[in-house]
């Protein structure tokens, strides 16, 4: 085997070549690019000419020989090798079934090794024929985590829109899910239905957005890029859906029209018009009204609908009928949804911390865990009343206080431990079933559960409020409210970052409008006074209730239901 130094130009094709059919443009392109960036990386193998030729016939590298003339160079390496038999042609066909293509995987980690050694995104898409997006979205796949990219390097691979869902979540949330989901000796296939849905975040898209940079830049609003959508459209997007809709609501408040209101919609996504309203499909008229809202998807939608002619009133007794009065909707909550469900977990969490640690009398225990059992997320198995599942968790508290014999025996301290623990499992603040209702609020306010609150001086909880609220939280702060949302909240996080900051959404202050209505709905009567039986019955001073566990279950389960 020799290396020589010859003219592209004089080689000539194998006619005994197993690969015959033409390449395509796309891949000669890239070849040729690759040539022209860093030169002909592996020499073509000729062999010398016979029949008294001086020149040589390529055996492997057809195509590098035709790129290299396309390319311009006068001259390149070859290896020169003794003619087969058959005149290469068994050599051609074994080497032509023996190339294999660049796992994706190796694909990523050489780009990403490329950037490392000082290559630049697009000195790579030139040398490998493609565009600077493309290079990038190779990148964003070679950041995955690295035991992912293993799994995936084992031929074990996802689907394309997995990948991508995957390929955007930051290195941290990967691991989180990955330590939930990675294969085990057992099952060593990787469920990336799994991965991808763990790591799935919704997605607000710029191209919905009636805001503009002003109040992106105001909200915090940073665009993403996805690279995986077509180039041709504007695929950029934020998964901080509370600042899309804090600035879509903005905009709306500053674009409504003279006879507009912004509206909410219904569960099924439709717009609640005004008492009375009559929807217009058509073109309105000047009397008609505009209704503003946001659909499921976060876009700004407007409905026109007409009001009903004001009645005149003649007299005191005269029927007022419609007045003409619209009711517009507050342009945004002082705290978001996702911020109440954060204010029911804190709350959740201070009032065990507050159950667990703080002191508490023991008439005040008691009367907490008759409250505790009237709250909204308790359910007792009744044989009057069907089949209502109670939990098995109280089973534990009460397990303690039998002795090893199984006699019904504990001293006050064991009792205590075990009232706090039931009491701990049956209050809840946190938004869906598990939630007490008023009763936690009650409970949280009578052992002091405020001082047990976290700090929510945190980006994540401030993100949840209204611009007005966040630079309410400014008030006993040298923090000054700033023309931008986003620096308003990073100053106060920066403040708050060794402080301790409780918003007043969050404190056990039970309203009293509900409180009333509570007392109200579950006030004792007449007849179940006198149903009741008296103090000497039950061993002390008052009166016991003991409604019909029917009516009750089937009140809770009608609420559930409205």
């Amino acid at each position: 085997m020799e290396l020589k130094f010859v003219d592209p130009r004089s080689l000539k094709d194998n006619p005994d070549k197993a690969r015959r059919s033409k390449s395509s443009p796309q891949a000669d392109a890239l070849l040729l690019a690759t040539i022209k960036a860093v030169g002909i990386v592996e020499p073509p193998i000729v062999t010398a000419e016979t029949g008294g030729g001086n020149g040589f016939i390529i055996d492997e590298g057809h195509r590098r020989a035709k790129q290299a003339i396309a390319a311009g160079l006068e001259e390149i390496a070859v290896l020169v090798v003794p003619r087969a038999e058959d005149g290469g042609a068994m050599r051609s066909l074994a080497t032509a079934l023996t190339h294999e293509h660049l796992h994706p995987v190796d694909l990523w980690r050489a780009i990403e090794r490329l950037v490392a050694l000082n290559w630049t995104e697009e000195a790579i898409g030139i040398a490998l024929a493609q565009s600077v997006r493309q290079i990038k979205k190779l990148r964003l796949l070679a950041n995955v985590l690295p035991a992912m990219l293993d799994s995936m390097a084992k031929g074990d691979m996802p689907n394309e829109q997995q990948l991508r869902t995957i390929a955007a979540a930051s290195l941290d949330e990967q691991k989180e899910v990955w330590k939930a989901h990675k294969p085990s000796k057992g099952d060593p296939q990787v469920s990336w239905w799994a991965v991808a849905n763990g790591l799935t975040k919704r997605r607000m898209y710029a191209r919905d957005a009636s805001f503009g940079d002003e109040l992106a830049q105001a909200y915090g609003i940073a665009w993403v890029e996805d690279l995986f959508a077509p180039a041709d459209q504007d695929s950029r997007y934020t998964t901080d859906v509370e600042a899309f809709l804090g600035a879509q609501q903005e905009w709306m408040t500053l674009s409504l029209p003279k006879k507009g209101v912004i509206a909410e919609v219904n569960t099924w996504g439709e717009v609640k018009l005004p008492p009375k309203a009559e929807r217009v499909h058509g073109t309105p008229k000047k009397s008609d009204h505009t209704a503003m809202y946001l659909d499921r998807e976060g876009k700004v939608k407007t409905a026109h609908f007409r009001m009903p002619e004001a009645k005149k009133t003649k007299g005191k007794d005269a029927d007022a009928g419609y007045t003409g009065e619209i009711v517009v909707s507050k342009p945004r909550p002082d705290v978001t949804r996702k911020g109440v469900e954060m204010i029911g977990d804190l709350r959740t969490d201070a009032l065990h911390e507050a159950l667990s640690r703080a002191p508490i009398e023991d008439d005040t225990m008691l009367a907490l865990l008759v409250l505790a059992f009237a709250g909204h997320n308790v359910r007792v198995d009744s044989g009057a009343s069907g089949d209502y599942r109670y939990g098995s968790r109280f089973g534990r508290h009460a397990a303690a206080l039998f002795d090893a014999e199984g006699k019904f025996a504990f001293d006050t301290d064991t009792l205590r431990i075990a009232a706090r623990g039931v009491l701990v499992d049956a209050f809840s603040c946190r938004e869906g079933m598990s939630k007490s209702g008023v009763v936690a609020i009650v409970a949280g306010s009578a052992i002091g559960a405020d001082g047990f609150l976290a700090n929510m001086g945190r980006e994540d909880f401030l993100s949840c409020l209204s611009r007005p609220s966040l630079e309410g939280s400014c008030a006993d702060t040298p923090v000054l409210p700033r023309a931008r949302v986003k620096d308003t909240r990073a100053a106060l996080v920066e403040h708050f970052k060794e402080g301790h900051f409780v918003h007043p959404a969050a404190l056990f202050a039970p309203e009293g409008a509900t409180l009333t209505e509570w007392l109200a709905k579950n006030a004792v009567t007449e007849v179940e006074d006198d149903e009741a039986p008296d103090a000497e019955e039950i061993g002390g001073e008052g009166k016991m209730v003991d409604p019909d566990p029917a009516d009750e279950f089937e009140g809770g389960y009608r609420d559930a239901a409205e």
